[in-house]
């Protein structure tokens, strides 16, 4: 039992660094600002890149360091589902499994997503340098690797959904290692609480954590889950 919950400790404590580089990485890809004004190659493409165009500025060694630590930081998310696993022990099995693995399936999938932002980020800046005439070829893979991008998003969207409403009613109707006002916490209500706590932080926090707002809630219910299991 003793060596149990030194392994909770540990996996909270890896899950919490994993969240932390996962939201670094968002920062590095996304925390950016451009004006369509100063790259007048990009502005027939504005509808398209749907604020994308902000990665223009951005540097490929950044972009690259951007992608590679949220899905090098994947692994140490998911022993974070470990412990979440170990905390909803004493409910029903079969909801238990669903639940952590509808957030492990999210957590390999979301690593795809997160990895592809650097071809996105290239594509952008391909865009601004090549000749007019070359710009439809750069535009057209663009868009379907957008279409790759929606499909990935959809059903990680939704297992996340599902998981995270699962675990709230887990700990708020059986017996787990949680205590009941864990139910109000999961990912979705903290990533809603963090879009409403973000109106009123200063501009500067808000520019410099950019796109991190999904990994902010993680490192926040991680640290939850951590607190919480303990002892």
């Amino acid at each position: 039992m003793e060596q149990l919950s030194l392994s909770i400790r540990i996996t909270g404590l890896l899950a919490l660094l994993g969240a932390s580089l996962y939201a670094i990485g968002d920062v590095l890809l996304l925390a950016s600002r451009a004006n369509l004004d100063d790259y007048p190659k990009l502005k027939p493409f504005a509808k398209l890149l749907s604020d994308a165009e902000k990665m223009v500025v951005l540097s490929s060694n950044r972009m690259m360091w951007g992608a590679l630590l949220g899905v090098f930081a994947t692994p140490l998310v998911l022993m974070g589902f470990w412990q979440v696993y170990q905390g909803l022990g004493g409910a029903q099995t079969w909801a238990v499994l669903a639940t952590v693995g509808l957030f492990g399936s999210a957590t390999v999938i979301g690593a795809f997503v997160h990895g592809t932002f650097y071809y996105l980020g290239e594509y952008v800046q391909a865009l601004n340098k090549v000749e007019e005439s070359s710009q439809t070829v750069i535009a057209d893979m663009f868009a379907r690797h957008r279409k790759v991008m929606i499909a990935s998003y959809g059903p990680l969207l939704i297992m996340i959904v599902i998981a995270s409403s699962l675990f709230s009613v887990l700990v708020a109707t059986q017996q787990t290692g949680f205590p009941k006002w864990m139910a109000a916490v999961n990912p979705v209500t903290l990533t809603i609480a963090w879009m409403l706590v973000k109106r009123i932080l200063p501009q500067f926090v808000r520019d410099r954590t950019e796109g991190a707002g999904f990994n902010i809630a993680y490192l926040a219910f991680f640290a939850c889950t951590t607190f919480t299991l303990w002892n």
